[in-house]
């Protein structure tokens, strides 16, 4: 019973666990925290342990071949992403100043439209897509982060790009892929963990999200929400289909603010004083794109897949 309510529910696996996770961390935060194995889990701790691993699996299923795929795709959703954050949050900047319109800053939209969620895009792909879309997410991790908002809003610091982070992401898929490629047996036997490891995902994401960043945030936080999902997805749908020719799931998956996303305005506040005003708004109006982004993306990507057609959509519904 519990099993086919989350197949009928749009990437349910994971959109269910993550909203019980949520409503957990907003209203029972303690709960969460007692400790153990519990805490280890069932809270947002667990999340880079279960990703990791997930990240691992997924790495014995890739061979060598695969790589210019990977490329190839993922840079796609990479650059149309940062263009249409850059494109929208620079035309509001040059239009309406730095105020920004409907309460939004270019610092605000900049920060959201550009960053990902790239925990999301994977869970998203293991539900709907192939061993390509799921090897795009380290790339994609690029954006996760100060980085392009710094290169869009044309801050400095740019020599203090966290490499290390990158590297540290890549690094579970590299291992998990040489061992695939050297035994056969080893990728049979991880290669389905990937799926299984989904509701975790989605369970530790949720106990990271509190859902009075939307409150905080007011309508502007939902308008960013709306923009980041809708006008931007719609872009990188575009050019997912237009570009590489496949059939635009993995371009709303990738429709989301990062969590790490939040902290984005302090930074280019600290690097750039003149933004600093704006900060403690744009931060909130983040926060709640970060929300609205990670409840309504996979229900649009849900959508759009039993629409147009994903590898494993016989799996999703």
């Amino acid at each position: 019973m519990i099993m086919r309510f989350m197949q009928k529910v749009p990437a349910g696996m994971m959109l269910v666990p993550l909203i019980i996770g949520s409503l957990l961390n907003t209203f029972f935060p303690a709960f969460l925290k007692i400790g153990s194995f519990t805490t280890a889990t069932f809270s947002s701790a667990g999340a880079a342990t279960a990703m990791g691993i997930q990240l691992f699996c997924l790495g014995t299923t890739l061979q060598v071949r695969d790589m210019p795929k990977v490329l190839g795709r993922g840079g796609v959703l990479l650059l149309s992403k940062f263009a249409i954050g850059a494109a929208i949050g620079i035309g509001i900047g040059y239009v309406f100043g730095d105020e920004g319109v409907l309460g939004l800053s270019a610092l605000a939209v900049v920060s959201a439209v550009t960053n990902s969620n790239g925990s999301m895009y994977l869970a998203l792909m293991e539900t709907y897509g192939d061993k390509t879309d799921s090897a795009v997410m380290p790339l994609l991790s690029l954006n996760d982060g100060p980085l392009f908002t710094m290169i869009a809003l044309g801050a400095s610091g740019l020599a203090n790009i966290p490499l290390m982070a990158l590297v540290a992401t890549l690094i579970p898929v590299i291992v998990g892929m040489i061992l695939g490629n050297l035994d056969k047996e080893f990728q049979k036997f991880l290669a389905p963990a990937g799926g299984i490891l989904i509701p975790f995902v989605g369970l530790t994401l949720g106990a990271g999200i509190d859902l009075s960043a939307i409150l905080k945030g007011g309508l502007p936080g939902i308008i960013l929400g709306l923009i980041t999902c809708f006008v931007g997805g719609s872009f990188i749908v575009l050019c997912d289909r237009k570009i590489t020719g496949r059939p635009g799931y993995a371009g709303w998956a990738a429709a989301t603010t990062a969590g790490n996303a939040v902290a984005v305005p302090a930074i280019i506040g600290m690097l750039d004083p003149h933004w600093a005003p704006y900060v403690g708004v744009a931060t909130a109006q983040v926060a709640a794109s970060t929300v609205f982004t990670a409840i309504m993306v996979p229900i649009v990507t849900g959508w759009w897949v039993k629409k147009y057609g994903a590898p494993k959509m016989q799996l999703s519904i």
